[in-house]
């Protein structure tokens, strides 16, 4: 990854997150936000500061603005499409104009699309295209107008990106619950109650906007092709949660990635763990499942890593392909909703679980990729997810 990384909503949360690691990395950006004077400032404190890195104040909205971008853009290895807005006017859908939601779908979807388009040309091979959708994409949030809507077309569309363009990485992070600065202003004012906001959540806490930009640092990476096409829900398990109970106990805190590291122990897979390391004081299990054993082995995975009683810690399974046969098709989906359940069982206690279902032209090599990241101590607000591996492949 030699050239820029285009970057929208940079000034604030999330974006100005993603600018801080890229920049940290070694990464040359192009920031792009409506708001100047704070891209001003986000640029003055990145390492290399204006003299490395790039800032365009303008509005999305406006289909011309992205001709400017193309000018300037020089070479680039990854697009971070995480500009988007929502509807606070609490006003029902369908009592809205349809003027009410056109802005919505400027932003949230028109622009993504036109961004990819405006830099085709600039694109390198194999680039990074990284759209941010919401958990408001995957479940409605009502009074909200279009902001749901808006956000489940993002994810179908950037996967019929991945379809049209397979020479580059598309992918979607869906954020969950995210304590950004408008957020904290939001509880500040009262408008928003952290204990009910968190009640909803399995892990039961907010997520960082660090922990968010670890997510886009990881998908605009080498590592993320096999999952070109995908959507991660990075979310404390939120997306996969029936909403049957409250967790009102307090989650386990974020905990200092440069501090942790991780050790992962994979069990009876040699080739897979030669390629990752075992250095770091987080915890990260991993377990090959065998067709049509699936939920089974699954099962005592589970029990073990509970008697382990490391915390906090991680246990991801290895699924085969999803098999054609009755019996197969049932234990395989019963061990993906029980990732689910054990997740959302799991949740304050600071354990996670997630699965990988893994296409079969898949090497080791590109499993362990997603995996140091999935399974590893970055990822850690990651729980409740089962990822395709080469989907678009078969």
């Amino acid at each position: 990854m030699t050239g820029r990384i285009v970057l929208t909503g940079a000034a604030s949360g999330i974006g100005r997150a993603a600018a801080e690691l890229f920049a940290a990395a070694g990464h040359a950006c192009l920031l792009l936000d409506r708001d100047g004077a704070r891209l001003s400032e986000v640029i003055k404190s990145l390492p290399g500061g204006a003299e490395r890195h790039l800032g365009l104040a303008l509005d999305l909205t406006d289909p011309a603005s992205f001709a400017e971008v193309a000018q300037v853009a020089g070479p680039v290895s990854a697009i971070i499409n995480n500009a988007g807005m929502s509807d606070p006017s609490g006003v029902p859908l369908a009592e809205q104009s349809p003027d009410q939601g056109a802005r919505l779908f400027a932003l949230n979807l028109e622009a993504p699309l036109r961004l990819v388009e405006a830099l085709s040309e600039r694109l390198e091979p194999g680039a990074r295209i990284v759209n941010v959708a919401s958990g408001a994409g995957l479940r409605a949030i009502p009074f909200r107008g279009a902001y749901s809507p808006t956000k489940a077309a993002l994810i179908a569309q950037s996967r019929a990106l991945a379809k049209a363009r397979p020479d580059l990485c598309v992918t979607v992070l869906c954020p969950g619950f995210v304590r950004t600065e408008l957020v904290e202003a939001l509880i500040a004012e009262g408008r928003i109650d952290p204990t009910s906001a968190t009640a909803k959540i399995p892990m039961a806490r907010m997520a960082s906007p660090t922990e968010m930009a670890r997510g886009l640092t990881f998908l605009a990476s080498p590592e993320a092709a096999p999952l070109s096409g995908s959507f991660v829900a990075l979310d404390g398990a939120s997306w996969v949660f029936g909403g049957s109970i409250r967790f009102d106990s307090q989650g386990a805190p974020e905990l200092a990635v440069w501090a942790e590291g991780t050790t992962y122990l994979v069990q009876n897979e040699p080739e897979l763990a030669a390629y990752l390391p075992e250095d770091g004081a987080y915890e990260a299990q991993i377990r090959c499942l065998d067709a049509g054993a699936c939920y089974a082995g699954l099962h005592a995975a589970a029990a073990d890593f509970v008697k382990a009683g490391s915390r906090p810690a991680s246990l991801t399974l290895v699924l085969p392909p999803a098999p054609g046969d009755l019996r197969g098709a049932g234990d395989h989906a019963a061990a993906k909703m029980a990732v689910a359940t054990l997740a959302c069982e799991f949740g304050a206690t600071g354990l996670r679980i997630n699965a990988l279902q893994v296409a079969p032209h898949i090497s080791a090599q590109e499993v362990a990729g997603v995996l140091h990241w999935m399974a590893g101590v970055e990822a850690q607000f990651l729980t409740g997810q089962v990822l395709d591996l080469g989907s678009l492949g078969q």
